[in-house]
């Protein structure tokens, strides 16, 4: 489902970061393990066409990412790809559902309320579903951002420290939440951190 040959970046004035290559199948979970600095969140970014590939290619199923144009990555992206990030970009005037579907109206899909609750609770955080994004805790946004990435049911799952800021029970919930999904639909999930608790878990390591 994904897989990447000899992609490259480079920040202005930095240095080449040259990453391994990765493959990751439908259904399959690949854990990217690294201390921080080492470029987790960067090839986490390229892999979702948030950053361009300066050299190689990266092939989301048929299509390759570094062919895409701006607005094309865009769309791709929100029909294909759940992104849960490090830092979470919510908005902050909608409530905990409303921002979860809020990626089904950008994404172009109905709405489906009872879905995202469903994944909220899911998640130990249904009884938050009507609160204001600002009023949860760090832990909670975390998972908030979770059911975002998941409400589109999407073919590549990329999680960025998805359970950093979680206690062993939820960090545990969260993960087979993620691994659920990635086996009901087929979705290739790409999990980045630095969280070690993780290394048991996944077999399917890199680690840079």
């Amino acid at each position: 489902m994904i897989r990447t040959n000899n992609i490259k970046y480079k920040y202005p004035g930095g240095k080449d970061m040259v990453f391994p290559d990765i493959q990751c199948s439908s259904s399959e979970m690949l854990l990217v393990l690294g201390t921080s600095g080492v470029g987790k969140t960067t090839l986490l970014h390229l892999l979702g066409g948030l950053l361009s590939s300066q050299h190689g290619n990266i092939q989301i199923g048929e299509i390759d990412m570094t062919k895409l144009s701006g607005a094309e990555a865009d769309h791709f992206r929100g029909k294909n790809i759940g992104i849960v990030f490090q830092q979470n970009h919510f908005v902050d005037a909608l409530s905990v559902i409303e921002n979860v579907t809020l990626a089904q109206t950008l994404a172009g899909n109905k709405v489906d309320k009872k879905a995202a609750q469903n994944i909220l609770d899911r998640l130990n955080i249904g009884d938050k579903a009507d609160h204001a994004i600002k009023n949860l805790s760090q832990g909670e946004k975390q998972r908030v951002a979770i059911a975002r990435a998941l409400i589109n049911q999407p073919k590549v799952i990329l999680a960025d420290e998805p359970t950093s800021a979680l206690d062993d029970s939820n960090c545990n919930e969260v993960l087979d939440l993620l691994q659920e999904q990635a086996k009901a639909v087929g979705s290739a999930l790409v999990v980045v951190t630095h969280d070690t608790r993780l290394k048991d878990k996944i077999n399917h390591q890199v680690i840079l």
